[in-house]
């Protein structure tokens, strides 16, 4: 049992990003200043900011599309800025990329998008690579519609081949810009749960750039909150309830509605009422259905401090 132990510890420890003082300028213009961060493995681990807070610029440090000016960034434990061409190519074999607008070949088939990172990256024979094809778009509920071009599915449905491409090479790492962009609120919850269980279930290192305050409750199991380029705030999505962080706080509950969601939630967590409570029997008669004697029995969450 403790070599078991010992041996998950090195694997989640082994697929980890963690990032080091990172900061990247354009010219005059500083974009990062000195962010540090933690992204686990088996999470979904969300970067959150308005927009020029520098969300993107960091991802696109983190996959070495920009070359940082100063800090690491550890993929198990290796730093890629310092990586030879040759090993930051193994590296990207290891990333599967889900792209804003999916980024499909309009040309291509569903099959063929799937199926064109193995052409790239493998020397697998033609059944091989259609038996994994077939294998992703099951997984994604897409299966039997091998040969449907983009312009025949749906804009969640090219979310999910998107998806299923990035996973096609069992990747180690996930990164995912605006997975929601563009989709509906019921769409965009379905696109949110299937990485969420990708994620989990290929223990991999997801990171997601989001804008989607739908996202960042649901799925936030990490939330890293950027403002003018730094650190402003780290937790989860049950912590963010409770944050007196202000800068955050006025980001995330921006409307009156969702400052008043922000409040029946924190009611939820205190266990001051039911989560699954009839609004109207409630209003009828609140004495009743306020749970005020019921604390001590449900488990409570401290409220976070605003440090970073």
């Amino acid at each position: 049992m403790h070599f078991l132990q010992l041996a998950a510890c090195n694997l989640q420890l082994s697929t980890m990003i963690e990032i080091k003082n990172v900061s990247k300028s354009f010219g005059d213009i500083q974009i990062l200043k000195g962010v540090s961060a933690v992204m686990e493995t088996g999470k979904t681990n969300l970067i959150i900011g308005i927009s020029g807070s520098g969300k993107t610029v960091l991802q696109k440090c983190m996959v070495g599309l920009f070359e940082v000016d100063e800090g690491e960034i550890l993929f198990d434990g290796n730093n890629l800025p310092a990586m030879p061409e040759e090993e930051r190519k193994q590296l990207r074999q290891q990333i599967g990329m889900l792209f804003q607008g999916s980024a499909l070949f309009d040309s291509m088939t569903v099959e063929r998008n799937v199926k064109f990172p193995l052409d790239m990256f493998t020397k697998w024979d033609h059944k091989k690579k259609i038996d994994r094809v077939n294998e992703v778009l099951e997984r994604v509920n897409l299966k039997d519609t091998n040969k449907k071009f983009p312009a025949e599915v749906s804009g969640g449905m090219k979310k999910r081949v998107g998806i299923a491409r990035a996973i096609v090479l069992n990747p180690k790492y996930l990164f995912c810009d605006e997975p929601n962009s563009g989709l509906d609120p019921q769409t965009s919850m379905v696109i949110d749960l299937l990485i969420k269980e990708i994620t989990k279930e290929y223990n991999m290192t997801t990171v997601i750039n989001s804008h989607d305050m739908n996202s960042v409750m649901e799925i936030g199991q990490t939330i890293l909150y950027l403002y003018q380029g730094e650190k402003e705030w780290v937790g989860n999505n049950k912590e963010i309830i409770f944050s007196k962080n202000q800068k955050l706080n006025e980001f995330i509950f921006a409307s009156e509605f969702l400052r008043d969601a922000k409040d029946m939630r924190m009611l939820e967590e205190k266990g001051i009422i039911d989560n699954d409570r009839n609004m109207e029997e409630v209003m009828k008669d609140p004495e009743t259905h306020l749970l005020m004697g019921d604390n001590e029995k449900r488990e409570s969450h401290p409220d976070r401090d605003d440090e970073k």
